[in-house]
């Protein structure tokens, strides 16, 4: 594998557990405001990542790279009104989406075939993430101020369960 995308996917892995560092932080922040079914979900995002990470892990493994863990940065997110967890939350998406652009570029760049086919998964991946954000700030936009739309935006975002990503490696 060539080294640039051996790195790119080395910091990729750092990058996804400070994602679901800061999904739990977000979460934290919803139970601490009484939404369980907002943490609930973003408890799921943060699970999700976690699984990104190990999925690039396993694949640098399978293709004999050595991993090399890095410290996760603590959050650094101010959240303060309800609405700034879902901001966060989109423009943390369409960063990772940056970066996994990235690496496909680079595994582009040297015809790494096996690289790209890997990361066809995570670019659609990153479209579902964009969308699933943008839809909930979508439905605060228009629920969010009534009470009995609140209620109601909660328990959709709490009847949400865990499914792991099912891409083979």
């Amino acid at each position: 594998m060539d080294k640039t995308v051996s790195t790119l996917l080395n910091e990729q892995i750092n990058k996804e557990f400070y994602s679901a560092y800061l999904y739990l932080d977000i979460a934290n922040f919803f139970e601490a405001k009484g939404l369980n079914g907002f943490a609930n979900w973003y408890e799921i995002q943060a699970r999700e990542e976690s699984d990104h990470a190990m999925l690039m892990y396993r694949y640098l493994q399978n293709n004999g790279e050595k991993v090399t863990l890095e410290a996760i940065a603590k959050p650094d997110k101010t959240l303060v009104e309800i609405m700034d967890p879902l901001h966060v939350g989109l423009e943390h998406e369409r960063y990772v989406t940056s970066l996994i652009h990235a690496i496909y570029a680079a595994a582009k760049n040297v015809d790494d075939f096996r690289t790209i086919q890997f990361l066809d998964w995570f670019v659609k991946e990153q479209g579902e993430e964009e969308k699933n954000a943008q839809d909930l700030i979508t439905k605060m936009e228009l629920y969010g101020s009534d009470p009995r739309g609140l209620y109601l935006l909660n328990s959709e975002l709490a009847a949400r369960v865990y499914s792991a990503p099912s891409l083979v490696l």
